[in-house]
């Protein structure tokens, strides 16, 4: 074969799915409900706070594992919200988006031949990160619940299933909580439960929280960092990008045990530097906005998750009603299409709605051929327009 081509690691997956279908969408002029940006503006408070760190000449370098003032109150708030103990100088690395902070704690704890548990369906960067840093990746099957409207509506995974997952060369499990693509918020026993098995394997958990503000009917975020013993053994990966509005941001961080610090920041020092340094001035003032702000933020998004609920159970989607995130996972076999991808084409290109196909969270295709997700971070003129489009959009055997 031709030294001219890809690496090994790069064929052993595609390009993002979510973002291709966000180049489809520009190319046929549809309603975007595939990638999860919202439409709306940030927080001025936060967007005034970049412009002043600009004009204040915040211009040049921060420090590489970030600026002290933003660690400080990263360590500040997770000590306050949840009780753990967080030194910002031992255990916090600001990253350029949490993407990059996924990939830095991988490539920092990860040696070839080691595995790493994944909860499928999964957000799409996870099984990719595992192959770039030497990983095989294992997966655990989060079994979809009972239609919106139904009694069971969360989704589920075995315990003896995860439990075999684990063996001797497991060196880490991914958690998102809540969960991307299915709205999945982890419960305190779930994560008792995975909590046993890295204690019990002496793995390490990598849990990404990115939308713990965004959390529906209840329940309650819990990182696996406040379970008995996981402090010392959890990497909590988060950013600005949700809760802010401010995905085109990119600063994320990561909060480890001092014993795995050091590790992360030499892999981000080499792969980013560091991430922009008047938006990291601005994260200080996101982080110091007034607690009223996340009951708002959550009962907003709410709204725009029934809104979308409605308009896809009128356009006969199957719903999974998310009690997190901003997403809603839905099965389209009432549409008589071949698959997935063929279904999400067909909707982007003739109907103009974009959505994500649901092979796309799974690490065999067919185990998500007849699901799509939606997302919801989109103004109710955004949502409008695409039940008005989805109109159009009929059963297969009710023409």
């Amino acid at each position: 074969m031709s030294k001219l081509t890809g690496s090994l690691k790069a064929r052993q997956f595609t390009e993002s799915v979510i973002r291709e279908m966000t180049r489809l969408n520009q190319l046929h002029g549809g309603v975007n409900l595939s990638q999860g940006f919202p439409d709306f503006p940030a927080p001025a408070v936060v967007k005034d706070a970049a412009c002043a760190a600009i004009q204040g000449e915040v211009n040049q370098y921060a420090v590489t594992w970030g600026a002290r003032g933003l660690r400080e109150a990263i360590a500040r708030e997770f000590t306050r919200r949840y009780g753990v103990p967080v030194a910002a100088d031992e255990q916090v690395t600001v990253c350029c988006g949490a993407t990059e902070a996924m990939m830095a704690t991988m490539m920092a704890i990860i040696d070839p031949g080691d595995e790493v548990v994944i909860f499928e369906p999964f957000y799409e960067n996870y099984g990719p990160d595992a192959i770039l840093s030497g990983a095989t990746p294992r997966y655990v099957t989060l079994r979809e619940p009972q239609p919106s409207g139904s009694s069971g509506t969360e989704w589920t995974f075995d315990p003896d299933e995860l439990a075999a997952a684990f063996n001797n060369r497991t060196r880490a499990i991914i958690i998102n909580t809540p969960n991307n693509p299915t709205g999945k918020v982890f419960t305190r026993a779930e994560l008792e439960a995975i909590g046993a098995l890295c204690r019990k394997w002496d793995a390490v958990a990598i849990s990404d929280e990115i939308y713990e503000h965004i959390i529906f009917d209840g329940c309650r975020h819990v990182p696996i960092a406040t379970v008995e013993g996981m402090a010392e053994r959890t990497v909590t990966i988060n950013s600005l990008s949700k809760t802010y509005s401010v995905t085109g941001w990119r600063v994320g961080w990561a909060i480890a045990p001092p014993s795995l610090t050091g590790a992360i920041r030499k892999v981000h020092d080499f792969l980013t530097v560091g991430a922009a340094a008047p938006l990291q001035a601005a994260g200080v003032a996101a982080l110091g906005i007034p607690e009223s702000y996340y009951a708002e933020l959550a009962a907003a998004y709410r709204r725009r998750r029934d809104m979308l609920l409605d308009i896809l159970d009128r356009r006969h989607f199957t719903c999974y009603k998310p009690a997190g995130a901003y997403y809603i996972m839905t099965d389209i076999g009432v549409f008589g299409f071949r698959d997935d991808l063929e279904f999400a084409r067909y909707l982007v290109k003739d109907v103009g709605v974009a959505a994500v196909p649901g092979s796309s969270f799974y690490s065999h295709a067919a185990a998500g051929r007849t699901k799509l997700r939606f997302c919801f971070c989109k103004q109710d003129e955004t949502l409008a327009e695409a039940d008005r489009r989805l109109e159009r959009l009929v059963p297969a055997g009710a023409h």
